[in-house]
């Protein structure tokens, strides 16, 4: 059992995580210790590369785990209520069958990879204070990984623990906050407890940030640094439904990554614009394969998994797209052309439409109605930076938390129309919605904006909000087995069980 989380720790993997070909020649992993790793604060940051590394890297064998990705694909996608991908087969992941499945190894895989990245994490904490180098360069170091536990440890709330709402204030169970090198016996934390640290990381790193000179990530963004650490404070803040810390930091996180214009929002979400406050490093000399996130989502990918099942939009979301908004551009309208209704599959007619107006499509690709253009690849089969935190996002959870904390109207009202018709996504767009639809106001932009990019599912269950997917004859695009209506206490209230790899090894959850 302790393998999980050894198989982190930096004698086996930090050194591997480098984000550039250069920083790959480096003695094997296996022959490389913690001691090495610490002994000054070169080797030290090739370490916080690596937890960079450890994103986009493929793990458990052969099924399509890709780091991040994964977590956006599966988790986040796949089960939502609006991403639609004609896969009958994988109805278990999409219906969400599989969240009381102790011994799934879907339940075990994000439980794995994110105390992974958390096992590397502490072993920089722990150590680099010993490093030679500058106190700057150390402070920098620690506030790095500090950065990455914290999200892994956020991210892993959203899965293994209830939604706020149903934690009585935090009460219930949550993770086990491993911190340092131990691999022990230890009980579950409450979520209160695990949010506590969450802030108490972020806090320290923000602290350390400022006082090394921060890190400037315009060039490389995987790297972390206090805008990140804003970003995962706003969004974690919000889950916890702490609205006055998510409207403070997603204002902080986006202060000088600003929003994007039409040109970049057309240009296929592959490689960082100015609103990309964090992203996973991808380029063709670090790639892979049929394995990596592009090669599942990137609409002019060679994979197999694109190419066979194009992941497509909603129908019922699509259709709230306005016609003067481009985003609706980024989708295969079917208009007059005929597809097949039990599948989405185009017609002649509406496949030659598809490769007209897209000619990057790949030359065998399957076409399907409301297939997405909104995310490509930029080399063959799945290469593409992979986006973690948008400004965009930081301006939705303003608006949200402003919104439930009862501020002016007014206020929420003018983040949307900034984010919309300021920057040319929509024009047009104006808002004067109030009360409860101008909170479903905020969710459909978030549906919209940000659609694709992992966060559907995860929305829904913060929200408590049913998925309700609707099949053709019902006025949806969904295929049977994939139309279903998921309320917010069923399965298990959206909530995946601890592994059997913890609970059976783990004495201090008997």
């Amino acid at each position: 059992m302790n393998k999980i989380f050894k198989i982190g720790l930096v004698s086996l993997t930090l050194l591997a995580g480098a984000c550039k070909k250069d920083m790959l020649d480096t003695k094997p992993t296996d022959s490389v210790g913690d001691k090495d790793v610490f002994e000054n604060t070169t080797n030290a940051k090739l370490a916080v590369n690596g937890l960079a590394k450890m994103m986009t890297t493929q793990y458990l064998g052969s099924q399509g785990f890709n780091g991040e990705g994964t977590i956006k694909m599966y988790y986040g996608n796949y089960p939502g209520n609006n991403f639609f991908v004609n896969l009958s087969g994988w109805a278990a992941i999409i219906n969400s069958l599989y969240n009381e499945n102790s011994q799934s190894i879907y339940n075990y895989y994000p439980w794995y990879y994110y105390y992974k990245i958390i096992g590397n994490a502490n072993a920089i904490i722990m150590n680099i204070d010993k490093a030679t180098g500058t106190e700057a360069e150390r402070q920098s170091i620690k506030a790095q990984a500090l950065t990455f536990r914290a999200y892994s440890f956020f991210m892993m709330t959203q899965l293994y623990c209830y939604r706020w709402s149903d934690s009585n204030n935090g009460t219930s169970k949550g993770l086990v906050l491993r911190t340092d090198l131990s691999t022990g016996d230890m009980p579950l934390s409450t979520l209160a407890e695990t949010y506590t640290q969450i802030y108490s990381d972020l806090d320290q790193a923000i602290q350390l940030f400022a006082s090394s000179g921060d890190v400037n990530n315009k060039t490389n963004n995987y790297m972390t640094n206090s805008n990140v650490a804003y970003a995962i404070y706003a969004r974690a803040a919000l889950t916890r439904q702490d609205y006055a810390n998510a409207e403070k930091y997603a204002v902080l996180a986006r202060k000088g990554y600003d929003l994007m214009n039409a040109t970049d929002y057309n240009a296929g979400f592959a490689k960082p614009t100015s609103e990309w406050i964090w992203s996973s490093y991808g380029a063709s000399d670090e790639t892979l394969y049929f394995y990596s996130y592009g090669a599942y989502i990137g609409y002019n990918s060679s994979a197999s998994a694109v190419r066979g099942t194009p992941k497509c939009i909603s129908k019922e979301l699509y259709n709230k797209i306005p016609a003067t908004d481009i985003r609706r551009k980024l989708f295969l309208d079917p208009k007059t052309d005929a597809y097949t209704p039990e599948t989405g599959a185009a017609s002649k007619a509406l496949t030659t439409r598809a490769f007209a107006e897209r000619p990057d499509l790949y030359s065998t690709s399957s076409v399907f109605a409301y297939m997405q253009f909104k995310v490509k690849v930029i080399d063959q089969p799945g290469i593409s930076n992979v986006n973690h935190f948008r400004s965009s996002e930081m301006v939705l959870i303003e608006a949200e938390a402003k919104y439930f904390q009862n501020k002016p109207a007014s206020e929420v009202q003018a983040l949307l129309v900034a984010l919309n018709a300021g920057t040319g996504r929509d024009v047009a767009y104006t808002c004067t919605k109030t009360g409860t639809d101008l909170l479903n106001e905020i969710k459909t932009y978030r549906a919209i904006e940000l659609w694709g990019e992992g966060f559907d599912w995860f929305d829904m269950k913060r929200w408590a909000d049913p998925i309700n997917r609707k099949d053709y004859a019902a006025g949806g695009n969904f295929i049977t087995p994939l139309a279903v209506t998921i309320a917010p206490q069923d399965k298990n209230k959206w909530t995946w069980v601890v592994p059997d790899r913890e609970t059976l090894y783990n004495l201090g959850l008997k």
